[in-house]
């Protein structure tokens, strides 16, 4: 769509057209200290709270109250299987198959359990390729990964770079990269959205790529999952992780997802690092019996999950597969589409967008450069009431969620920044 226009009428109009408008209803929205409702565009760092989350937690406090350690079979939600609930939801956001999927976990952590098993180096082939602006995490973690192995952490980093003045990498420039090193690159490790920029790969492209030199291919979608169409497992790559806590509004620091593709589910020669909670689930209280790795993702799990984080996940989840990740991903474009339409009706050069302007290359987030790297437009945003994100050195980072966020709030986003501009 791109015959948008400027006003708050045509922004209203937009509104009342749009399917998904009821669903925000369905969400705490933050006030400020005099009660007054604010633009939150922060849903890329932290998601906003579904109503329902508290009835999906006390269910599970009500259970442990009245049942203690008998909640784990004899709850309403049995907590023995309660992670199974959400892998059907969760394999649909993702775009990948339930084998396939299971929740657990934190990010990094997951993915320190996949690299575990596909980052295989050998003396010829041990370098590991990131995007050069990488999520700080993924960059220390595969560091490490390199440091645990025995290689230097600089020399066995592959950097894909944008070029100079570019804020967006170019797949020519990664071909490159594996043309020349290919041959020495055990790990293809990209995030799937990069968290500064908003640029969201081609993941299917990425993975062709990385297995046509004999790489392994993972992704870090944190920024990816409940935001675009993943298609996991079309893509064909080895491995993902995700966080929950962001698109899929889990709440602070919540459980993370983890995606194994199915080529890989029955292998149980792969190393791994296991637990009693990847072992057969029909033998796993025997307690003395020897490990039985379970098939699919599952089999990467270790303990047994949390089930107040899960339950939250849960409550998330339904709302998502009442909708649809399809459905969410055309209002997504809409509103960013409105969104960079109006920044740019704005024409002004103290800032840019280095957002993909192809909405096929990016998911709702769209990064707002300002010019001398300066802070203060940023916290004057903040006391106008809007909710963004700064990351340095320059970009604010403004995320209009398509569940909770409205045609409104980005025509209102943009009035304010008018004034402060």
């Amino acid at each position: 769509m791109s015959n948008y226009k400027t006003g708050i009428e045509f922004a209203k109009e937009l509104d009342q057209n749009d399917p998904l408008a009821s669903y925000r209803e369905q969400f705490h929205i933050p006030k400020d200290k005099h009660g007054n409702v604010l633009i939150y565009l922060c849903g890329n760092s932290l998601g906003l709270q579904p109503k329902t989350t508290k009835n999906y937690i006390n269910q599970e406090l009500e259970d442990w109250a009245n049942l203690g350690v008998e909640g784990h079979t004899e709850a309403k939600n049995p907590w023995l299987s309660y992670h199974e609930f959400l892998t059907e939801s969760m394999a649909h956001v993702v775009g990948a198959k339930p084998i396939e999927v299971v929740t657990m976990n934190t990010l990094t952590a997951n993915l320190h359990f996949m690299m575990v098993s596909f980052y295989k180096p050998t003396k010829s082939r041990y370098k590991i390729l990131i995007e050069a602006d990488a999520f700080p995490s993924d960059k220390y973690a595969v560091e490490s990964q390199l440091r645990h192995h025995g290689f230097d952490d600089k020399d066995g980093l592959v950097l894909w770079k944008a070029r100079k003045g570019e804020e967006l990498a170019r797949y020519e420039d990664l071909e490159a990269i594996m043309e020349n090193q290919g041959d020495e690159i055990a790990l293809v490790m990209i995030g799937g959205v990069n968290y500064y920029t908003g640029q969201f790969f081609d993941l299917k492209r990425i993975t062709k790529l990385g297995h046509k030199y004999g790489c392994m291919v993972g992704f870090d979608c944190a920024h990816g999952a409940g935001n675009v169409e993943l298609n996991l497992h079309d893509s064909g790559a080895d491995f993902a992780v995700w966080c929950t806590y962001k698109y899929l509004n889990s709440g602070p620091g919540s459980l993370a997802g983890a995606f194994v593709h199915e080529r890989h589910a029955h292998d149980k020669n792969l190393n791994r690092f296991t637990g009693w909670w990847s072992h057969n689930k029909q033998t796993r209280f025997k307690m003395r019996d020897e490990f039985d790795q379970l098939s699919g993702a599952e089999g990467w799990q270790l303990s047994n999950p949390p089930i107040l984080s899960l339950a939250a996940i849960r409550a998330s989840l339904d709302i998502f597969n009442a909708i649809g990740i399809k459905k969410l991903n055309d209002k997504s474009r809409k509103l960013t589409g409105y969104f960079e339409f109006l920044l740019n009706e704005l024409g002004n050069d103290a800032i840019r967008i280095i957002t993909p302007s192809n909405p096929k290359e990016r998911g709702c987030q769209l990064s707002i450069q300002v010019k001398n790297a300066d802070k203060a437009l940023h916290r004057k945003l903040t006391e106008a009431g809007v909710i963004t994100d700064w990351r340095e050195p320059d970009v604010i980072r403004c995320a209009p969620v398509p569940l909770y966020n409205s045609f409104e709030d980005v025509f209102r986003t943009v009035e304010k920044l008018k004034k402060l501009l």
